[in-house]
């Protein structure tokens, strides 16, 4: 497929034929000059205008003007979904299509600029280090010493906060032993300017805040309660000797330190508490510390000690936010942890910064576009609009744009404020965390939107059937998954809380029911410790494993994986034999003979003219005048003002005659075009010839695949024929039955009359007192009781069978195959044989 670099004509040297007004040779072919202006409609389906007026022009009025705007301005907005007519106009349609689709490209391409200017590989380097220099580093001495992530109780907290808390955050010298000057200090690793003073923070729990059982309450006097707000301590615990830290011992709550609450490995907390701001000095640090740990600032009632403060790293513009936690337990010991939250809140500083700015602008603009085609698409459609997932999705892009904008502004306002405030006195705590929270929520939402915005691609390329097999799998798929999930999850979370309840206790993986679910699906990805759950119960735990694999993985899985591969052969099968609604290759293919036929009409332009230069000169004396030449290109269709243009371009002189020199130029001029053109045509076609074998080849192979196949549409053909014929057999088949067990019934029913005539027979010969005509008479009655006593069981039966039986001559089969037959009387019928003459 040819790009449009490669079919370009290059026969541009010469711009004397390209430039010409309005005129036309008829109505229905493009001008002989060569140009769309030339084209000349039928006036009232009458006649055609060859020759029109010049410089003829519509009136150029309000309205016009108003109309033409109106449509431009629509047009920007035009979508698949707004534009009634592209059902009818396919070319519109793909025009428009690729339109929307070439936007949106150009959207998501400034989406991924800006959310790739607020992050770096640098980030990741920049929070490393600090989190090695502060948290991985050991206390001095010997044995084996512990880190921040070691600490375990009380003492261990205090050796590493005077060990390595205070190395790493105040630097003392050089590594050549060199001391530092005052304007460095409070730096981390030389690099990293500590913002304001790093702040210690207790929060306490009251004593009595639990009950003790009676049976210890002689023993036990003294009980203090897993935190909650409720149970805090805010009474102040000050020391008598204590001057360097007084204001450590006095709670502060959280509007006064303007703080928010927390959250910890093992609960929430409050954003007050007990303070103690440490000095940017190593050797006064120090001391604060070890005034703390002396009057024994942390007790029983400690439940969480906050060490925070932020660093600003001017080299690469980045900010971290750091947070040290160590949390006591009410069953004792410490659980440490720690946050590092690296953000870039000065957004612009170097040229990339305000590239990523003009970005930003840009999709301020996107955003206002988008907007107002959605409100036009819902104006549209009213509520029918929310019914398409892609429509839902625009709306929750364009509205995470609008936040992200509106906190761009914010972040940009607010962090200018806090530097300000901290420039004026340093010799406070600056307060970052609220700030790099959100602008960690902030990055966040970008990320979710990126997502989205990819995803919402299929919704522009879902004209090849090709890109919507992933949504009609997962759509037609969509009840079964469902109804197998529900199942999927019941085993599941059988199998959570029974993991939950056996290790709990013992097993990291399990020790919250969370965290099981987590650890099971771990386990189907085969990331497991199963030394974990066998040193945690020799039986139960392989028992547990085991079942697990097996219902879980083997079983329950692979019938998930099942349902989409049926679905997804489906899926391919109908795709296999439908077209897509239009092809990029069919789209590219016709506007290259649409430029091919421009260039034959443009070719024929040129020969058209060489032959006019060859036949005007009537006279024969070496020279064309303008009369000649308008006589001549009159003839051929041309407009006065085509000639005009044409001619007055190689009139050098003016002198309203082409003379040798200037019909050479005008010769050279022309035959350049023409082979310019001819090359073009020659390489086009070429491309063509290779592109149809190409499709030829890839025809053939696709018609041998698909000749052994059946479509989808016509199995379900089949399908529903076999279901009519079954039907149809099995009421042929219900009737026979019915039909066999009425003729039995008639049967049984002349088997009854003649038994009931042999008795009666029997009954008058054996009377020898009656007379003949006493036995005739008797004999008479004794029958017409008889067949009036049964007239129900002679006659319903058939009339009954005959009313079932289906209609399908005009003569019923039974009626003429049956031995009792309608339209015989009673005289007529056999009568049975008793042996009396």
């Amino acid at each position: 497929m040819s790009t449009k670099k490669d079919t370009k004509p290059n026969s541009s040297t010469n711009s004397a034929l390209d430039e010409e007004p309005t005129g036309g040779k008829n109505s229905d072919e493009p001008s002989p000059m060569g140009s769309n202006i030339f084209i000349v409609k039928p006036d009232d389906e009458k006649k055609n205008r060859l020759h029109p007026e010049p410089f003829r022009h519509d009136p150029v009025t309000r309205n016009n003007i108003g109309r033409t705007m109106l449509r431009g301005i629509r047009s920007l907005w035009a979508t698949r979904q707004t534009e009634k007519d592209l059902g009818k106009n396919k070319d519109l349609y793909v025009k428009t299509t690729l339109r929307e689709l070439i936007i949106y490209l150009i959207f998501i391409t400034i989406l991924c600029i800006i959310t790739f200017g607020m992050t770096s590989t640098k980030t990741y380097y920049f929070t490393t280090v600090l989190r090695t220099v502060l948290t991985e580093q050991k206390v001095q001495g010997i044995g084996d010493q512990p880190a921040f992530d070691d600490i375990a109780n009380f003492e261990d907290f205090w050796n590493v906060m005077d060990g390595p808390i205070l190395d790493g955050l105040f630097n003392q010298k050089w590594y050549n032993g060199d001391s530092l000057t005052d304007d460095q200090y409070g730096y981390v690793l030389f690099e990293n300017k500590i913002l304001g003073l790093p702040r210690l923070r207790q929060l306490r729990v009251t004593n009595d805040s639990c009950i003790v059982h009676k049976k210890f309450r002689s023993t036990i006097h003294e009980c203090y309660a897993s935190y909650s707000s409720s149970k805090e301590d805010h009474s102040s615990y000050e020391p008598q000797n204590d001057n360097l830290t007084s204001s450590a011992w006095h709670y502060k709550t959280s509007s006064e330190l303007r703080g928010s609450s927390t959250s910890g490995l093992i609960s929430r907390y409050d954003g007050g508490g007990f303070v103690q701001d440490l000095t940017v000095n190593y050797n006064d640090a120090k001391a604060e510390l070890n005034s703390l740990n002396n009057n024994l600032w942390l007790d029983r009632g400690t439940r969480v000690v906050f060490l925070d403060f932020t660093v600003y790293n001017a080299n690469i513009n980045l900010f971290c936010q750091i947070k040290l936690t160590v949390e006591f337990p009410a069953s004792g010991g410490a659980v440490p942890s720690k946050t590092f939250t690296t953000v870039k809140l000065i957004r612009y500083v170097s040229s990339m910064d305000y590239f990523v700015l003009a970005c930003e602008i840009l999709f301020v603009i996107f955003t206002i576009y988008y907007t107002v085609e959605e409100i036009i698409e819902i104006a549209r459609f009213k509520f029918r609009y929310f019914k398409t997932v892609w429509n839902v999705l625009d709306v929750v892009i364009i509205l995470i744009s609008y936040i992200c904008i509106a906190f761009n502004v914010y972040r940009q306002i607010k962090v200018g404020q806090i530097l300000d405030d901290l420039l004026k006195n340093q010799k406070i705590f600056a307060d970052f965390e609220f700030l790099t929270y959100w602008q960690t929520q902030f990055n966040n939402i970008i990320a979710f939107t990126v997502f989205i915005a990819w995803i919402k691609i299929f919704k522009y390329v879902s004209f090849n059937k090709t890109m919507t097999q992933l949504s009609t799998t997962l759509s037609r798929c969509a009840k079964d998954v469902l109804g197998f999930s529900v199942m999927f999850m019941i085993v599941f979370l059988a199998y959570a809380q029974l993991g939950y309840l056996l290790f709990g206790t013992m097993v990291d993986d399990y020790k919250t029911f969370a965290i099981s679910i987590f650890t099971l699906f771990r386990i189907i990805l085969g990331d497991f410790d199963f030394n974990a759950i066998l040193e945690a119960h020799r039986i139960l735990g392989p028992i547990f494993f085991l079942t697990y694999v097996f219902f879980v993985f083997f079983v329950l899985l692979n019938m998930f994986l099942a349902i989409i591969n049926d679905t997804y052969s489906e899926v391919k099968s109908d795709m296999s034999t439908q077209k897509s609604e239009f092809e990029l290759g069919d789209y590219f293919k016709k506007s290259y003979e649409k430029m091919l036929e421009r260039l034959h009409v443009k070719r024929d332009r040129i020969i058209d003219i060489k032959n006019a230069l060859k036949s005007a000169d009537l006279n024969k004396d070496g020279v064309i005048e303008f009369d000649e030449w308008r006589r001549d290109l009159k003839a051929r269709g041309y407009t006065d003002v085509e000639i005009e243009n044409v001619f007055s371009r190689y009139d050098v002189d003016g002198d309203r005659v082409l003379r040798g020199g200037e019909q050479l130029h005008f010769k050279s001029d022309l035959t350049t075009l023409e082979n310019n053109i001819n090359m073009d045509i020659k390489g086009l076609e070429n491309e063509s010839q290779a592109t149809k074998q190409s499709n030829v080849k890839d025809q053939n192979g696709n018609e041998n695949n698909d000749a052994n196949r059946i479509t989808y549409d016509e199995f379900a053909i089949v399908v529903r024929r076999i279901d009519r014929m079954e039907y149809s057999i099995g009421t042929i088949v219900a009737r026979i039955d019915d039909v066999l067990t009425k003729l039995e019934g008639l049967e049984k029913s002349k088997m009854k009359r003649r038994d009931a005539l042999t008795k009666i027979l029997n009954t008058i010969s054996e009377d020898d007192h009656l007379s003949k005509e006493d036995r005739h008479e008797r004999l008479e009655k004794m029958i017409r009781n008889e067949l009036e006593g049964n007239n129900s069981e002679r006659q319903t039966p058939t009339q009954s069978l005959l009313t079932d039986l289906p209609a399908t001559t005009n003569k019923p089969y039974y009626q003429s195959h049956t031995s009792l037959r309608y339209g015989q009387g009673e005289d007529e019928r056999p009568r049975p044989s008793s042996g009396m003459k």
